[in-house]
């Protein structure tokens, strides 16, 4: 989806896609209009300012940012936009993640994002959360979610055989 867009996905590369393609999925059930873009704060600076400054302009509402590693991303996006950002640490293979983790978690004072769990399950509460966000103003996504959210419940098995 990217036509009338509310929610940005963005990632520092083509590989974090195996990670925040959840988001993605999610905000498709949610019937959430969204767009997907590689945005690197390392390799692509200018790319990743003239998105995040013209994000609002645009009609985003919140931005989900998915990076690894050193993980600049979501907090450079939350410095040059007031939407919120939702960081998502994605797993890497010197530390399994936790240094996205520490990087997108521990932001100076002034600069919010936040941050969710390392990995697919933070990708998927990222979209539930981006989702959580549009539904204060929006009675029909709200009704959505909270179907979602009662699926979700009677999904659960009641015995363990």
């Amino acid at each position: 989806m990217s036509d009338a867009a509310k929610v940005g996905i963005i990632m520092g590369s083509t590989s974090d896609w195996e990670t925040m393609r959840h988001a993605a999925r999610v905000l498709d059930e949610l019937e959430v209009p969204h767009e997907t873009k590689v945005v690197s704060a390392h390799r692509t600076p200018q790319r990743l300012y003239d998105y995040a400054h013209s994000a609002a302009d645009r009609g985003l509402k919140t931005i989900i940012a998915g990076a690894g590693g050193a993980a600049h991303l979501p907090g450079m996006a939350a410095a040059m936009t007031h939407l919120p950002v939702l960081g998502v640490p994605v797993e890497s293979k010197a530390l399994k993640g936790v240094d996205s983790l520490y990087s997108i978690v521990q932001m100076p004072g002034g600069i919010p994002v936040g941050t969710l769990a390392i990995g697919k399950p933070g990708a998927i509460n990222a979209g539930l959360l981006a989702a959580a966000i549009l539904a204060t103003s929006d009675d029909a996504l709200a009704g959505r979610l909270r179907a979602w959210r009662a699926a979700q419940t009677d999904n659960v098995a009641t015995d363990p055989e």
